[in-house]
This record gives C-alpha cells, sequence and structure tokens, in this order.
C-alpha cells in the first residue's frame, strides 16, 4: 500500500499536466512514479529536465540504464528496479548483462557509478585511477555522478512512497 497515493487527475495542478502528457507520449502510459511526483510540479520538472538534459550527453542509453540498476539495487529501490529492468532490455541490455549491472559488475562504468553511490562521492585516488585507466572521461564521471544523484532521488522517493510498481517485476 502507497504511504504517498499517486496524484489523481483531478488532484494534478496544471503546471503538472501539460509534464505528464509528455510522459504519455513518450512512454506510452504515465507510471506511479511520474504521476507520485507530480504533487511537487517543481520536482517533477527538475526531473525531467534533467533526465532530457542527460540524455544529450556523452553516456549512451544503455550507459544510464546500466548507472540506474546499479544505484537502484545498492539503493534496495524495487520499483526501479522493475522500470530500469524493463528499460535496459529494451535498450538491449540481456538478462546476465541486467543482473551484472545491478551488482556493480558488469563493467568500469557500473563499478564507479556503485562506488559513487557508496561512498556518496568520495571515490580514492586508486578508484578514480581505475575509471579512468578503463577509458572514463571526466566528462562521463560528471555524468555519472549525475545520474547516480537522479536516480537516488527516485530511489529514495520510491523507498519513501512505497509506490506501487507497474512494471513487470525485477527478476
Amino acid at each position: 500500500m502507497p504511504r504517498i497515493a499517486i496524484a489523481t487527475t483531478e488532484e494534478v495542478s496544471t503546471a503538472a499536466r501539460p509534464l505528464l502528457d509528455g510522459v504519455q507520449k513518450m512512454i506510452g502510459f504515465v507510471p506511479n512514479l511520474f504521476q507520485t511526483l507530480a504533487h511537487s510540479p517543481s520536482v517533477l520538472s527538475g526531473y525531467l529536465q534533467l533526465s532530457q538534459t542527460l540524455s544529450r550527453g556523452t553516456l549512451g542509453a544503455r550507459e544510464r540504464e546500466q548507472i540506474a540498476l546499479a544505484v537502484s539495487e545498492l539503493n534496495g529501490c524495487d520499483y526501479c528496479l522493475a522500470a530500469h529492468g524493463y528499460f535496459s532490455a529494451k535498450a538491449g541490455l540481456s538478462d546476465g548483462e541486467i543482473q551484472a549491472a545491478r551488482a556493480g559488475e558488469l563493467d568500469a562504468l557500473t563499478r564507479v557509478a556503485r562506488q559513487v553511490a557508496e561512498n556518496r562521492g568520495a571515490l580514492d585516488d586508486a578508484q578514480l585511477a581505475t575509471a579512468r585507466a578503463a577509458g572514463i572521461s571526466d566528462a562521463k564521471l560528471i555524468e555519472v555522478v549525475a545520474q547516480v544523484a537522479l536516480m537516488t532521488l527516485t530511489n529514495y522517493l520510491n523507498n519513501l512512497a512505497h509506490t506501487d510498481v507497474d512494471f513487470p517485476p525485477a527478476q
């Protein structure tokens, strides 16, 4: 049972309505997470803006999904594990790759993302050197931090709200 109910059509403000309509067009439905975020149109807008901006960065869709899985596993967010398991499969990740990403062991990117989340960004010199030796540029490192922050927002909200999962359950 959710502890923060999704915003119903009647409750959605005029500021949030066009944002949810955009999600509907993009995904094909409005997931419960977005209807929960709609209680605060400013947070919904900020989330969508950062997500859209990061989609134009140096990290591809597969990489962003891998990070989402690693961080969501660490944060224990069943909602995001289901959602990003679904989106990861659509982005071409195999079941084995999804499991490895969740464990933060798929590649250097998922390892560094998990380290950033675990250590609240305080990587030691050896961790940073390992990431750079694996070809992770400073631009990607910065985007990893932003992606971790974005996922932490939704993970924490879903963990607080007990958002009903409306994606196929994660394996």
